[in-house]
């Protein structure tokens, strides 16, 4: 999508947009509401602004929407396409890790009362197994604030992903 078709869309298709890059309801709000803007950067900086300051209680409002790591992502939305993409990786995970990742995932879970969390693109199966591993042994704190910030990395991948980088609005001169 062009930015200027971003810039021009309806706020409620402009909010549907956005939600699958986080479903957070005032960031997305926020988001919208900032447009129009010059260039894919500037949308990039100001989501990532207000990302910076995501509490737990908006990683628990956007995790819902999130599908674990290794399991088979369903769907047929944007929000579905975008996780498929990002989980490519598994697709070549061997038994054993594809296995080690299903029981860290039901243990972080039972840690920590929600999904395990992380920016899947680019990384191989087994670094999210070892960062699966290391995060387990986070305290409450501080793997909010990890998951909170893989969740910020996922929304601006994706907002990147989406928005083409063509500048919409002449810069004054």
């Amino acid at each position: 999508m062009q930015m200027d078709e971003f810039n021009a869309l309806p706020e409620a298709d402009a909010a549907q947009v956005v939600a699958v890059w986080a479903s957070v309801p005032g960031w997305v709000d926020a988001v919208v509401a900032g447009r129009p803007y010059a260039s894919r950067d500037a949308l990039v900086a100001y989501a990532g602004e207000l990302a910076e300051v995501w509490a737990p209680a908006d990683l628990d409002a956007a995790i819902a929407h999130h599908p674990r790591i290794g399991a088979r992502v369903t769907g047929a939305g944007a929000e579905a396409a975008a996780s498929r993409s990002e989980q490519a990786s598994m697709s070549s995970a061997g038994d054993e890790v594809t296995a080690a990742i299903a029981a860290g995932n039901a243990a972080y879970e039972e840690r920590f009362g929600r999904v395990f969390l992380i920016r899947a693109a680019g990384r191989s199966p087994e670094e999210m197994l070892s960062e699966l591993h290391r995060r387990l042994g986070n305290d409450d704190d501080h793997e909010a604030r990890e998951a909170t910030r893989q969740l910020a990395e996922i929304a601006l991948l994706r907002l990147q992903t989406t928005i083409d980088e063509t500048e919409s609005i002449p810069e004054a001169e």
